[in-house]
Parts: structure tokens; C-alpha cells; sequence
């Protein structure tokens, strides 16, 4: 069992994960994503909302070798395989932030498609196209230049 000393370097360390995922969340998702999920959170989904940003985010997100714009292709592919809209809206959102475009975004769901089947791709068309005409309206996106 382990004693005392050593459980405060566990919590001293689940605490610097959980600041730097939270860090790298907010940065990704922003602030307010992150306020409205942790605000959101009852006593029953608290755990998962703090393991997702320890581990997640302070762990996985802040690791180098790829950049965070990688990361978010990787997201919006896997995401669009497993048919998880609301997670594949968040992300999109993230994605411009971590700087890839709407072509980028928009060959990424159709690499994804090809792979995971089109009743996922044209879901994830549907969420992606919501969530990038509404950041245009709100001015967080430009529109694409017209020919």
C-alpha cells in the first residue's frame, strides 16, 4: 500500500497533468468548450472529465514529435470513422484553430471516408459543414474566396 509521501507525489502529479491539459484544452478547444464542460459536469461524469484532460491533454496532446495541426487531422479521421458527430464538431472547431484550412479539413473527411465507409463520411460532412458556416457567421473563419 502505498504511503503517504508517495500519494502526494501521485496527486502532485495528476495536478501538473491536469494544468497542463487543461492548458493544451483550452488553447485547442477554447475557453469556452472547456468552461461549458467542466461547469456541465455532475458529480457522476466529473471523473471522466478530469481523466480526459490529465491524460488526453496533458499527456498526449503537449507530447512533441507531432504538431497539434497534426493531431487534429488525425482527430477529425478517427472521429469520422467511429460516427461520432458531436466530438467531430468540437474538433473541427479546434482544427481551424490549430491552423488547418477548410480544404484541409475537408480532404481529411474525404481520405476518412474512403476508409471507413460513406454513411460516416457523409455525416461527418454534414456536422464539419454546420461547424464551419457557423465560424464563418461569427467571423472565427473567413469564407472561401469566390472564382
Amino acid at each position: 500500500m502505498p504511503d503517504d509521501k508517495n500519494n502526494r507525489k501521485l496527486d502532485s502529479a495528476s495536478k501538473a497533468m491536469f494544468e497542463e491539459g487543461i492548458k493544451a484544452r483550452r488553447e485547442v478547444l477554447g475557453d469556452a468548450h472547456v468552461d461549458r464542460s467542466l461547469r456541465n459536469a455532475t458529480e457522476f461524469s466529473l471523473p471522466i472529465q478530469q481523466l480526459a484532460t490529465e491524460v488526453g491533454w496533458g499527456v498526449i496532446w503537449t507530447r512533441p514529435g507531432i504538431s497539434r495541426k497534426t493531431r487534429s487531422y488525425m482527430n477529425i479521421g478517427m472521429l469520422c470513422a467511429l460516427g461520432k458527430s458531436h466530438e467531430l464538431g468540437v474538433h473541427v472547431r479546434g482544427a481551424v484553430r490549430n491552423g488547418l484550412t477548410e480544404e484541409e479539413i475537408q480532404e481529411a473527411l474525404l481520405h476518412a471516408t474512403v476508409y471507413s465507409g460513406f454513411p460516416a463520411g457523409l455525416e461527418a460532412f454534414r456536422v464539419a459543414g454546420q461547424v464551419l458556416e457557423e465560424m464563418k457567421k461569427s467571423g472565427e473563419l473567413r469564407p472561401k474566396a469566390k472564382l
